[in-house]
């Protein structure tokens, strides 16, 4: 039963419509309780349950600095030599040594996934730092304010109501839910609606957690990039199919080819 009604509230939440609360968005903190009032009522029509959402959603104020940091975003238009120089270079060595400590659950998750180890190691060291920096910012307290903030509170609004069904299947409670700014979560930061649609549970313990289980990070990744078009056994550095789906992960050029070349390097090649 319990079951049941979890796919119930998985197929709510999965339909809802954005629309009225990106009507009621705001540029400043003024009227973000009244939106959050709101949008607890609707949440509560969606489906999401009352636990669910007095646990996640009671207590939750307007983040003024993740308004100050999307407003202020760095793209990266450093040039490849520097970019790599600066994130990647740094991380050989490192890197190198968690692709051996990490051989056998690799090996594991390549064969079923066909993604070689290589580029998971790549994009868990540029991500976080191999899990050391997952992010200090509460990820529903981080969504609920981009959702009422109009630039892009559609959304935002989605990726919210993502992170409640993330917490109303037992992956993960509010409080575990710490990460960057713009609500990413996890040891390879993946948005709420990536973790729900692609999270693997590889250590069996019941749970899809991304933030304290290095087996189950690495693995989503790999799910992933499979679901995007991942073709085991061929190459991925630049002018092929894997070094596109690449993309998928981080649509800059230089980071897409800063995971390759680090890969590489990883590798041996």
């Amino acid at each position: 039963m319990r079951n049941a009604v979890l796919a119930l509230a998985a197929m709510v939440l999965a339909n809802v419509s954005s629309d009225a609360l990106a009507a009621r968005c705001g540029n400043t903190g003024a009227g973000f309780s009244r939106w959050l009032a709101d949008f607890k009522r609707e949440a509560a029509g969606a489906g999401v349950s009352s636990k669910v959402i007095a646990s996640a959603l009671n207590g939750v104020t307007y983040d003024t600095s993740v308004i100050r940091l999307d407003r202020n975003q760095k793209h990266f238009k450093l040039s490849f030599q520097k970019f790599y120089a600066t994130r990647a270079a740094p991380l050989e060595g490192v890197a190198r040594s968690r692709y051996k400590q990490n051989a056998s659950l690799l090996r594991g998750i390549e064969k079923r996934f066909g993604v070689p180890g290589e580029v998971l190691v790549a994009i868990w060291g540029l991500e976080t730092s191999f899990g050391a920096n997952t992010g200090n910012k509460k990820a529903i307290r981080s969504l609920a304010t981009l959702a009422y903030d109009c630039r892009r509170s559609a959304f935002f609004t989605e990726e919210l109501y993502a992170a409640l069904k993330i917490v109303q299947r037992g992956d993960l409670s509010p409080s575990q839910m710490i990460g960057a700014w713009a609500g990413e979560l996890g040891q390879t930061q993946f948005l709420a609606t990536s973790y729900i649609k692609f999270a693997v549970d590889w250590d069996g313990n019941g749970h899809r957690d991304l933030i304290r289980s290095k087996s189950d990070a690495l693995a989503s990744t790999a799910n992933y990039l499979k679901a995007y078009g991942w073709r085991a056994g061929q190459s991925y550095q630049p002018g092929t199919h894997n070094y596109t789906v690449l993309g998928q992960w981080n649509k800059a050029a230089v980071y897409q080819q800063t995971i390759a070349v680090l890969a590489g390097k990883i590798a041996g090649r």
